[in-house]
């Protein structure tokens, strides 16, 4: 501001230099032309002095036109200043990217099978013990979700989907004979039923940006790996996860949890059923 004002103020003294620039040659030839003769020897330096005037007003002349283009011209300063503000309008116009929300949780809950966890029997040794337990057992584990993303592949606004893997591990008799022989007495060896589960699962989870989040497993990929072994010395086989629950931020970053799971195999593992329902809770921390 303080620069324009110098420039108008340079821009009117040259024009009041100018208007006097141009009245003076007049007036001296009008005194001139009433000055007697005996002055006439003046003439000379009065021209002289003209000359230079207009010398003078040709400078001033020049100086105001670069004065007029460098105030149409806009300075470095400005133009940056105009790059810098479409840069941002630019930047506005863009849709904000929404941050994807991974969750990492411990869970545990109650197990129940759909049949007794038993006909685990074993030739191998000098007896052919049975063992049976109750359907019933707890588990505990925990899961990591990546988010893919928060549009459900462009099909619905606000829904995410993310993959989730897991591990649980559950408890479901203690003691009990491991169908693999008999100890030097000949009684059976006894050892604790236990299962292993790993999982990996699409999940489905609604109301992208709110702290309450639905969620919803259509089906995913199970490996059990239980022990003691079935009748034929198997330990693994493979099914499939179908599970429902709802999670809700209690604190920034801290979510807690509830599910229902459903878990089927394909088939026994020569005589050991796997298949069961899970009902647990959680606490989370996204990151």
């Amino acid at each position: 501001m303080k620069k324009t004002n110098m420039q108008w103020g340079v821009i009117a003294t040259a024009t009041v230099a100018m208007v006097g620039a141009l009245a003076s040659p007049q007036a001296m030839a009008k005194s001139k032309a009433k000055a007697p003769a005996s002055e006439a020897y003046a003439a000379p330096s009065t021209n002289s002095r003209v000359d230079a005037l207009e010398a003078q007003l040709q400078a001033m002349q020049a100086e105001l036109s670069s004065l007029r283009a460098s105030q149409n011209r806009p300075s470095a300063e400005a133009a940056k200043v105009q790059e810098l503000d479409e840069w941002a309008q630019s930047v506005k116009a863009k849709p904000a990217e929404a941050a994807k929300d991974h969750l990492f949780a411990v869970r545990g809950g109650w197990m129940h099978f759909n049949d007794n966890r038993d006909s685990t029997t074993s030739t191998l040794g000098a007896v052919n013990p049975t063992f049976s337990t109750d359907q019933d057992a707890h588990y505990y584990g925990g899961a990591i979700d990546f988010n893919v993303n928060n549009d459900l592949f462009g099909l619905m606004k606000n829904t995410s989907f993310a993959l989730e893997l897991g591990v649980e591990y559950a408890q479901i008799g203690q003691s009990k004979p491991n169908g693999l022989g008999a100890n030097a007495n000949g009684t059976s060896q006894l050892a604790d039923v236990n299962q292993l589960r790993i999982s990996a699962s699409p999940k489905v989870r609604f109301l992208h940006g709110s702290k309450f989040r639905p969620w919803l497993i259509p089906a995913g990929l199970d490996i059990n790996i239980i022990s003691p072994p079935s009748s034929a010395i198997t330990v693994l086989n493979t099914g499939m996860q179908f599970g429902a629950g709802a999670d809700y931020e209690l604190f920034k970053g801290i979510v807690i949890g509830a599910d229902g799971r459903y878990h089927h195999s394909f088939d026994d593992i020569d005589g050991a059923d796997t298949d069961g329902f899970t009902l647990g809770g959680s606490v989370g921390f996204k990151f």
